[in-house]
């Protein structure tokens, strides 16, 4: 999927654990399928499963979320990942890994869902993270401000050729640049809540995995399941329930579109899910009626 990436395999996975938890070697293993990008995810047994980064930088990504789980999990209704083994590196692996405990259920992108109950529950998992008091320490999350990663996404943008209504989108994006920047307080965010994260059980929203992006920063950037999760009349249910300002609102708008416009070329050929889901996202930007 990346052109530096690791190479995992099954025959890997059961090295590192025959090496480090040799108590987990009776039990079975195999991969899983996900549109997930940064982590390759492996079953092991029915209780558990292994994550490992696919990329070096995804190590801290990985670090930061045993850093912040033990802080925010207790403060959240929803399900979160729950850590059993933290693995180090090795002579064949030179990242951490790590053994979590399975949470059943599907992503949010192979199940159907009703919208407005997910649409609740979403906005009450951002409030409850927002509550959470900030340590000193905290790590910062998001992305850099709108007018820095101008020139990317317009490059992002046209290179997705025909998949996107390119112009339009260049129209949005300059007139979304004209955002007011954010200012204010920062909060916990989660900052990665695409479909992969989402976990869906009997049709309703049990649990949100991957914090490897979490820390404080703008709340726009958890606004951003306005346009890759909901539609018409969810999102805007969505955004009353969250009390989201206009300024915020807007800002959230153009992440969400910088984000599509990067994954649409990146991953054209190599997860074909992936670009479908951003490229729904980039329609639902596109559609929506708010004036600029």
């Amino acid at each position: 999927m990346h052109k530096d990436e690791i190479e995992i395999n099954k025959e890997l996975v059961k090295n590192l654990i025959a090496e480090q938890f040799p108590q987990f070697n009776n039990l079975s293993l195999w991969e899983v399928n996900s549109t997930g990008t940064v982590n390759t995810i492996y079953r092991l047994g029915d209780k558990y499963y292994v994550r490992l980064p696919r990329l070096d930088w995804a190590n801290e990504s990985l670090l930061n979320e045993w850093r912040i789980l033990p802080v925010i999990s207790n403060h959240l209704t929803l399900a979160v990942p729950e850590i059993v083994k933290k693995g180090e590196p090795s002579i064949d692996y030179p990242l951490h890994w790590a053994i979590y405990k399975w949470i059943d259920g599907d992503t949010i992108d192979n199940s159907s869902i009703n919208e407005v109950e997910t649409a609740k529950s979403l906005a009450e998992f951002i409030m409850e993270l927002r509550s959470i008091h900030i340590l000193e320490d905290a790590p910062k999350a998001g992305r850099k401000p709108l007018y820095e990663l101008d020139e990317m996404t317009v490059n992002a943008i046209r290179e997705c050729d025909s998949d996107i209504d390119n112009e339009k989108a260049l129209k949005v994006w300059r007139k979304l640049l004209n955002t007011k920047s954010w200012d204010g307080n920062p909060v916990w965010i989660h900052a990665d809540l695409l479909k992969p994260n989402l976990i869906v059980r009997e049709g309703r929203l049990f649990a949100i995995i991957d914090f490897g992006s979490a820390g404080i920063g703008d709340p726009a950037f958890d606004i951003i399941p306005a346009w890759t999760i909901f539609t018409s009349k969810s999102r805007y249910l969505f955004r009353s329930l969250l009390n989201v300002d206009d300024y915020t609102w807007l800002r959230a708008k153009a992440y969400a579109l910088h984000q599509a416009a990067l994954i649409i070329p990146y991953y054209r050929k190599s997860n074909p899910a992936f670009v479908n889901q951003a490229k729904n996202t980039i329609t639902n930007i596109l559609l929506s009626t708010e004036v600029l």
